[in-house]
């Protein structure tokens, strides 16, 4: 099941470059269903009166890292068997370059 994440009151820093993601099994780089790449993004978390730091897989070639990063379509995806969650990631739509 795909939730959506509302970010509208939490703001995102990069806290690095991004990195290519890699099959746990085969360790070559994933890709998405159309072929584009997949990358794991770190991001610092702040709102709310709380802050974390959270990792997300972005399809295609992250843009707009900078200071603040603003995000669209932060989602979190769970998966499993027999009706148990068995993991759970969070996926990101897209970067959004700065204004």
């Amino acid at each position: 099941m795909r939730l959506p994440i509302d970010t509208s009151a939490v703001n995102f820093v990069a806290a690095g470059a991004p990195e290519p993601a890699v099959d746990y099994d085969t360790k070559s780089p994933k890709t998405d269903e159309t072929g584009r790449p997949i990358f794991n993004v770190h991001l610092f978390a702040v709102g709310g009166g709380g802050r974390d730091v959270i990792t997300v897989k972005v399809a295609g070639e992250p843009k707009g890292i900078g200071e603040f990063t603003p995000v669209k379509g932060l989602f979190r995806n769970q998966w499993g068997r027999d009706d148990a969650i068995r993991g759970a990631r969070i996926g990101l739509g897209q970067l959004t370059p700065p204004a």
